[in-house]
C-alpha cells in the first residue's frame, strides 16, 4: 500500500528517506517538532538508528510500515527519527541514557521523552507485539498512554530523577595517575575473560574489540609477557578462519552471533576494518607473521574496491540484508558449490 510522505521527504539523510513514506507522521529532529509536542501536551517518540541497520529494518517492517501502529503512535507521540550518522551528537547523549538505564545499548535506540527532551524510558528493538521476552510496541503504547493521562506526575518526577542521575554519572572529575596496578589489574581482567579454545573474549555474540588487543600489544612491548601476544595471535587467526571473514570477497563482518566465530551479523563497518587492519599491522611488525601482513592488504583490497565512492569518500557500512533477506548475498546452496568444484575440475 502507497503513503503519502510525511516530514522526511525534505531530509538529505538515505536513512530518513527510507522512512519517508511509512504511514508514521515523522518529524525530524527540529524545533517544530517539540514545539508541537508542547502544544498538544503529548509526549515524544524518538528512534535512532542508521541506512545499514538490520534490526533498525525489521521495527520498520513490523511496526513503522503497520498501519495499526503508525496510528497508535501518531496519536500518542509526536515521532521524530534522527539518523545517528548525520546526528552523532544527539545520539551519544539519548545512547549513553539507554545504556545507563538498561545496562545495554544498540540500535534501533527507542526513546520516550517529554517535549523538554528529557526521556522517561529507553529501549533498543522494540517488537510489534509482546516476544523474545520484551513488551511489544502495541502493549507499550497502552501503558504509556494511561501513565500520561493519569500518572502523569510520577512519571515526570522519575524522570527527573532519571535525568539528575546521568547528569551527575557525566560530570567529568580529575582522574587518579595511571600507575602498574591499574595496568596489571586490565591484564589479569583480560585473561580471565579470554576464550582459550576460540579466541576472543566472553561468550556469544562475540564482537571484534580490537582495542582489548592493542592493549595486549603494548602489553606485550612492555612486559615481554609471552601470553599477551599469545591471546592476540590466537583472537586474530580464530577470527580469520571463521566466518566473521569474508572469505571470498575480503573484509570482516560486523560480529559473529556464536562464540566460535562461525556465524556472522553480515553487516561491514567501515570503523570495523580500520581497527583491525591496525590491529594487524601492530601484530605484523611485532611478529613478522605474514598472515597478519596479508589480511590488513585483503581489508584494503576490499576498502578501496566496495567502501569507496566513485567521488573518492568512504561509504560508512555495507547493509546485512540483502533483497530484504539478511546475510542472503553471502549465503551458497550445497548445489551451488557442487556445481564449482565440478566446473573447476572439467577445467584441468
Amino acid at each position: 500500500m502507497n503513503h503519502k510522505s510525511n516530514y522526511l521527504i525534505h531530509e538529505k539523510s538515505p536513512y530518513l528517506l527510507q522512512h519517508a513514506y511509512n504511514p508514521v507522521n515523522w518529524y525530524p529532529w527540529s524545533e517544530e517538532a517539540f514545539t508541537k509536542a508542547r502544544e498538544e501536551d503529548i509526549p515524544v517518540f524518538l528512534s535512532i538508528g542508521y541506512s545499514t541497520c538490520h534490526w533498525c529494518h525489521v521495527m520498520e517492517k513490523e511496526s513503522f510500515e503497520d498501519i495499526q501502529v503508525a496510528k497508535l503512535l501518531n496519536e500518542t507521540f509526536v515521532c521524530i527519527k534522527v539518523d545517528r550518522e548525520e546526528r552523532p551528537d544527539i545520539d551519544k547523549i539519548y545512547m549513553s541514557f539507554c545504556q545507563m538505564l538498561t545496562g545495554s545499548g544498540g540500535w534501533p535506540l527507542t526513546i520516550l521523552m517529554t517535549h523538554d527532551k528529557k526521556p522517561f524510558y529507553a529501549a533498543t528493538y522494540i517488537p510489534k507485539q509482546n516476544k523474545y521476552g520484551r513488551i511489544g510496541l502495541l502493549e507499550l503504547i497502552t501503558l504509556v498512554t494511561e501513565l500520561w493521562l493519569n500518572k502523569r506526575n510520577e512519571l515526570l518526577k522519575a524522570s527527573e530523577n532519571m535525568v539528575n542521575h546521568f547528569l551527575n554519572l557525566n560530570i567529568s572529575l580529575p582522574g587518579k595517575a595511571l600507575d602498574k596496578s591499574v595496568i596489571d589489574f586490565t591484564f589479569e581482567r583480560l585473561v580471565q575473560l579470554f576464550d582459550l579454545t576460540n579466541g576472543g573474549f566472553g561468550k556469544s555474540p562475540k564482537f571484534p574489540t580490537m582495542h582489548h588487543l592493542y592493549f595486549l600489544l603494548r602489553f606485550h612491548k612492555k612486559t615481554k609477557n609471552e601470553y599477551a601476544l599469545k591471546m592476540v595471535e590466537k583472537t586474530i587467526k580464530s577470527m580469520r578462519s571463521g566466518g566473521i571473514w569474508d572469505h571470498i570477497g575480503f573484509g570482516f563482518h560486523r560480529y559473529s552471533t556464536d562464540e566460535k566465530w562461525i556465524i556472522p551479523h553480515f553487516e561491514k563497518m567501515l570503523y570495523d576494518q580500520a581497527l583491525i587492519s591496525i590491529g594487524c599491522i601492530e601484530a605484523f611488525q611485532i611478529t613478522g607473521n605474514k598472515l597478519y601482513e596479508n589480511i590488513a592488504q585483503e581489508i584494503f583490497t576490499y576498502v578501496m574496491r566496495d567502501m569507496t565512492s566513485n567521488e573518492g569518500g568512504f561509504y560508512s557500512a555495507e547493509d546485512a540484508d540483502s533483497e530484504g533477506v539478511e546475510g542472503k548475498f553471502y549465503f551458497w546452496t550445497k548445489d551451488e558449490i557442487s556445481k564449482i568444484f565440478q566446473n573447476k575440475s572439467q577445467t584441468y
